[in-house]
């Protein structure tokens, strides 16, 4: 694979894996990951990722179409987001379609959260892909290890949407001994967060808010001005979204609303026989709020990590990707 004109390459375990040049996912974002921004990532040496329900709900794909449509913007290498929580037969047999169409259209990285992915692992490695899987703590790494993943993507506090709770360098110390490339998901905005975590000893790092004001992404200019105007102190996270922790740009809106949610749910999300339809409200909930936030001029609801601290434009893709791949590389 020849090199992107101007881009420095970084070889680590996970682009040999993959097939990349620069150890960046842009990681899949509801509603944000439209097929431009994906294909732009991908087309400048990192990796674009798929959220299929962005692609078809938010932005009108058949999915099939869809993932046509980015393989037509490039023939680099693109992945697919696989969230496998056992929330019902239908969604597992959506979620398996899913998976089946993208390995006939030519992807071979998935990344997987929420779930058991052994199931994903199976079907992908037989086609010769490879799998990560999203984790906040040991103990879901050691079910996504014991279920045979390549590789674990290690969400930090510092990140945003649905953020851990550990520090870059806690993860990294827990996570260490089972011996697979783990990705830095948190706080990277620019050069010198993505160099720093390189030499820490990540095998490369996700990222999402720095990707969402760029001029792919079809976000509102109102999403992208607010993530640049933005400091870390401003990201606080709120649980009236989800039912779980999520990290967002405090706003009128999201002062009104709280952050908490009351008793009584938090009492049915920890039940074991009403957790999962709880999940599966709150989730319906937010996709439409979500959706309407994001693309709306209006809306002052929208969700972003700390590495808003490093961001202060809005750029093209290519020039960020060149501007990590240079900074990593000079140190």
């Amino acid at each position: 694979m020849t090199a992107r004109a101007g881009i420095a390459s970084i070889a680590t375990e996970f682009t040999r894996q993959v097939g990349i040049e620069v150890p960046l996912i842009c990681g899949a974002m509801y509603p944000c990951s439209n097929p431009e921004l994906v294909a732009a990532a991908s087309e400048a040496g990192a990796i674009g990722v798929v959220q299929p329900i962005s692609l078809t709900y938010v932005h009108g794909h058949e999915y099939r179409e869809g993932l046509k449509l980015i393989r037509s913007l490039t023939s680099r290498p693109i992945g697919l987001n696989a969230l496998i929580e056992q929330s019902s037969r239908i969604y597992r047999e959506r979620m398996e379609k899913w998976i089946e169409i993208a390995l006939e259209e030519g992807v071979r990285f998935f990344v997987t959260s929420l779930g058991n992915p052994k199931w994903v692992v199976k079907r992908v490695e037989s086609a010769g892909g490879v799998v990560y899987h999203d984790v906040t703590e040991r103990k879901w790494a050691q079910k996504a290890v014991d279920g045979g993943v390549h590789g674990l993507i290690a969400v930090n506090a510092r990140a945003g949407g649905h953020a851990g709770t550990k520090s870059a360098e806690t993860l990294l110390d827990e996570l260490g001994d089972f011996g697979l490339p783990l990705i830095c998901a948190g706080g990277i905005g620019g050069g010198e967060s993505f160099a720093a975590a390189l030499e820490l000893g990540y095998a490369g790092a996700q990222l999402g808010t720095r990707f969402i004001a760029t001029t792919e992404c079809i976000a509102s200019d109102a999403y992208k001005r607010a993530i640049v105007s933005a400091g870390a102190d401003d990201i606080v996270l709120t649980e009236r979204i989800t039912g779980v922790p999520v990290a967002v740009i405090r706003t009128p809106f999201i002062e009104r609303m709280g952050t908490t949610i009351g008793p009584f749910a938090r009492r049915l999300f920890r039940g074991r026989r009403t957790k999962h339809w709880m999940r599966s409200y709150y989730a319906l909930r937010s996709l439409r709020q979500l959706k309407k936030a994001s693309l709306d001029e209006k809306a002052d609801y929208w969700q972003a990590g700390k590495s808003v601290s490093e961001i202060s434009s809005i750029r093209p893709v290519a020039e960020i990707v060149r501007e990590l791949a240079t900074a990593a590389a000079s140190r």
